[in-house]
């Protein structure tokens, strides 16, 4: 076995990149604190090709060089909007026929292993704080929630570990790439 090198990654162009079909997920950040998670979140969107990231509240937007310390370069590529919002952000995706889908543990949340997704839709991922994680306004007019099963003592896990397990997830359950 030998590690591939960068040249033989296939990597795509940026011009590539906005120009391909993309995963049917948007990711919605709320009140996120962390410069280093929003980043990271903008990497893990650009691995799979998430159709577009929407910033609410006090969450940070690019340009921004903390932000760039862990999105190295894929602020660039994924497409995004910023809304002070979420609530209003979420309305207007449901108008928009996206399902939405608070990722926290709430009463009734679907398991992430559980959760079965449908042929032609797309869907609104929403992660919420660091401390709070989203807001109970906002579970209560989104489609759904999706709950990451946990075994440990913290039953916390990172936003940007959650956005990544989900993303993952989903992103095989929707067949992609076509």
């Amino acid at each position: 076995m030998r590690k591939l090198e960068n040249s033989e990654l296939e990597r795509k162009s940026i011009e590539d990149f906005k120009t391909s079909e993309k995963t049917p997920l948007i990711l919605v950040l709320d009140d996120i604190r962390s410069l280093h998670n929003i980043g990271s979140v903008f990497r893990t969107a650009d691995a799979f090709l998430i159709e577009k990231i929407i910033l609410c509240g006090i969450t940070a937007t690019p340009p921004n060089k903390e932000i760039h310390k862990t999105a190295l370069g894929a602020t660039e590529t994924v497409a995004w909007e910023h809304h002070e919002s979420v609530l209003e952000v979420i309305e207007n995706l449901k108008k928009d026929n996206v399902q939405t889908l608070a990722i926290e543990q709430v009463e009734s949340a679907v398991f992430l292993q559980d959760f079965k997704v449908e042929a032609n839709q797309k869907y609104a991922l929403v992660f919420g704080n660091e401390v709070f994680g989203v807001s109970q306004e906002a579970v209560a007019i989104c489609d759904g929630c999706i709950e990451i099963p946990q075994l440990g003592t913290k039953h916390s896990l990172n936003i940007s570990v959650s956005a990544g397990i989900v993303v993952w997830d989903l992103f095989q359950k929707l067949n992609w790439p076509k």
